[in-house]
């Protein structure tokens, strides 16, 4: 049976947690149970946080997860959710990968939650299926899978898996879950407590960046800036972007300076170097291809903007990354 199909069981969800995992995805998926639990009276959700070894995880912000239990070939229940971020591929080898795939046998459905989808990808659970991660590894993640249906979703669910591209997404997809097996009232109820105003589908594109309430209160500087994110690699002139926007050249530089204290060219640009940055440290791409991949028409005109804006050469920022891990 379905973890979706209407029903008023418990369901038993074992939470894999890598270290270097974000607290956000694992709170999203964690806290939306407890509540549910809470507002209902019941305990509908049972779970249990573990490790690949049994010790202890650190998180991005420093924080120590203690497992409940180690995640070995005696876990099972209806759901494992494997929740990864940063250097997943440091801390899932080949002998933990195949243990992966091995005990998701025993589970009825098993998600991976932002890099949380590389690892299912790398145990082999994803090929042949429909797929999602956070918007700033689809390209590499394509690169690396091309035997996964890639969607830039906020969340995907095909048969029994399911991945989420991040935090909020794994929000979305809680309360999807919540409203599927155990009723809308209960999902809006989970949703109330934390003041969250979800209205985005599974299928809803992960945006390069949040807009938020800039979204509501300009929404042209909103549609400049999804003309500019979707033209990381081939820039497009300002004066265009006001063309499709339709307004002047002159309007959309004093709306940028007004709602961005900075004009459109300067926040395309750190919008580029943003994305550099971020494949200098996730990715082991060449400079070039980095240049390339973010709009710079030589490497050296890329080192320079780069080092300008940071302090530092590309080369640096690597190595410094590097040498964290």
């Amino acid at each position: 049976m379905s973890i979706f199909t209407p029903s008023s069981d418990k369901l038993r969800v074992t939470l894999l947690v890598m270290p270097d995992s974000s607290m956000m995805s694992l709170a999203s998926a964690l806290d939306t149970m407890r509540a549910a639990n809470r507002i209902s009276g019941r305990e509908l959700f049972e779970w249990n946080i573990a490790t690949l070894n049994g010790k202890p995880a650190r998180l991005t912000c420093d924080l120590i997860i203690e497992p409940d239990i180690e995640f070995d070939d005696r876990s099972s229940g209806d759901i494992l959710i494997v929740i990864a971020s940063f250097n997943q591929q440091y801390h899932a080898g080949p002998s933990h990968l195949k243990l992966i795939k091995r005990v998701a046998r025993s589970f009825t459905a098993v998600g991976g939650i932002e890099a949380g989808s590389w690892i299912l990808a790398r145990s082999g659970l994803l090929t042949g299926r429909a797929a999602t991660t956070h918007w700033e590894d689809l390209e590499e993640f394509a690169t690396h899978f091309p035997e996964v249906d890639l969607k830039s979703d906020r969340f995907v669910i095909d048969g029994k898996l399911f991945t989420t591209g991040g935090a909020s997404p794994t929000f979305d997809f809680m309360l999807y879950l919540i409203r599927k097996r155990y009723g809308y009232p209960l999902a809006i109820e989970v949703s109330s407590v934390f003041i969250y105003d979800g209205v985005r589908g599974a299928t809803d594109t992960q945006p390069l960046v949040s807009l938020g309430m800039l979204e509501n209160n300009e929404p042209r500087v909103a549609a400049a800036i999804h003309i500019m994110e979707r033209q990381i690699d081939e820039p497009v002139a300002i004066k265009a972007i006001a063309a499709r926007v339709n307004i002047s050249v002159r309007m959309l530089e004093y709306l940028f300076r007004q709602r961005l204290d900075m004009s459109p060219a300067a926040y395309y640009r750190r919008l580029r170097l943003q994305t550099a940055r971020r494949m200098l440290v996730d990715t082991r791409l060449k400079l070039q291809e980095i240049a390339v991949r973010t709009g710079f028409n030589s490497q050296s005109s890329f080192s320079r903007r780069f080092k300008k804006y940071y302090q530092q050469s590309p080369g640096e920022c690597r190595k410094q990354s590097q040498a964290a891990v």
